[in-house]
């Protein structure tokens, strides 16, 4: 009964694996949200495309943790497929943060914030351009298609909005909202950004000219010809402007996390870190422990291999005896040219070293032939010669 009960479930399980994906959809890039609004859209003019079939995309601000916000210039791209147009990213406010919806390419154009983004991007839909019978037709007066021969142009005036705000929702956020057609829009077929722009934001993220916090919003690489090339031809900078601050990137402000105790500041250099107490094997002998007021100062640390001083070299009062634990810090973050200067003791050494020779002498052998006197009664036949005279 377990067999036959488990079969349907697996043949569940298997359909769903080899079922094929989703269509893409207008999602979070990554999830990205920021607490700090995205910087005003700088200023800048279309560089010229490259050849016929290219349609433009238009710059946006990133983020990344590790860097803050960083201009991803606006670029020239071949779409993935014919009949195809780029919908923009644009950041949105969204529970309490302003959280990034990444572009797309589909049959039509969707929401993309009400963002103006010039150059055909008004802010609803796109006025650069329309497809016909498998060809991309460009209108002259958004497009800088002057350097190339272009058989289908037409010209049409675009009203653009003067305002370069960055985001939608929020406090100074457009107010615009989706359209019932370009909600229909999200529900359609939607193609990711090609292999060729990843590149171009992946070398915008690595280039440290092209952050916030360097080019105070107004990078100069605003615009580039061809994707991921950010210098030669075909490279338009930003207007100058008013310099715009950057907020601290994610990684540079301390969090719950990894936030360091009260009190436990790091180290600088060797200087033993407090409360931080060294292993026990190197503990200072019972009775011996140093107080804490009366540390020894830099260069007078004890060698491990020496006992400690007298009391009368550091008094150590009874009331403020430190635990064990503090005492090898000193042995332990000691500079090491502490060791030379931690000798004092050697002439304590050098005293050793004489041993008194003293001793050999308390033997004292010839001390017993001192006993000479016994002799003297062999001077007694002395008056026999006087005698025999």
């Amino acid at each position: 009964m377990r067999r036959i009960a488990g079969l349907p479930f697996a043949l569940a399980l298997s359909l769903c694996c080899f079922s094929p994906p989703a269509p893409a959809r207008a999602q979070l890039a990554i999830g990205i949200t920021v607490n700090a609004a995205p910087p005003p859209l700088p200023v800048y003019v279309q560089p010229p495309i490259p050849a016929p079939g290219y349609i433009w995309t238009p710059g946006y601000w990133a983020w990344n943790d590790d860097t803050g916000y960083y201009w991803v210039p606006g670029t020239w791209v071949r779409p993935p497929a014919p009949e195809l147009l780029w919908t923009p990213g644009y950041w949105g406010w969204s529970d309490g943060a302003y959280a990034f919806h990444a572009g797309y390419w589909g049959a039509t154009v969707g929401f993309y914030g009400g963002i103006s983004y010039g150059f055909g991007y008004t802010g609803v839909g796109y006025e650069g351009g329309y497809w016909r019978g498998g060809s991309f037709f460009y209108n002259s007066s958004v497009n800088n298609i002057s350097n190339v021969s272009v058989t289908n142009v037409y010209n049409k005036t675009v009203v653009n909005n003067t305002t370069n705000v960055s985001y939608n929702g929020g406090t100074g956020g457009t107010a615009v909202k989706p359209t019932p057609q370009q909600l229909a829009a999200q529900g359609e077929h939607h193609v990711t950004a090609t292999g060729e722009q990843t590149r171009h934001a992946e070398a915008a993220m690595k280039n440290p000219a092209l952050t916030l916090a360097n080019n105070h919003g107004h990078p100069a690489v605003a615009a580039t010809a061809h994707a991921a090339r950010f210098s030669g031809a075909g490279v338009v900078a930003a207007r100058p402007g008013k310099p715009i601050a950057a907020p601290p990137p994610r990684h540079a402000q301390p969090t719950a996390e990894h936030a360091l105790p009260t009190g436990h500041a790091l180290p600088t250099g060797n200087a033993p870190t407090p409360g931080h107490a060294l292993p026990t094997a190197n503990a200072s002998p019972a009775g011996h422990a140093l107080p804490t007021g009366n540390a020894l100062p830099p260069g007078h640390a004890l060698p491990t291999a020496h006992a400690l001083p007298s009391a009368g070299a550091h008094p150590a009062p009874a009331p403020h005896v430190a635990p064990p634990a503090s005492r090898p810090q000193l042995v332990q973050h000691a500079p090491p040219q502490a060791h030379a200067v931690a000798h004092p003791p050697a002439p304590r050494v050098a005293q050793a070293v004489v041993r008194r020779p003293a001793p050999p002498q308390v033997s004292r052998p010839a001390p017993r032939p001192h006993p000479a006197p016994r002799p003297h009664p062999a001077a007694r036949p002395h008056p026999a010669p006087q005698q025999h005279s």
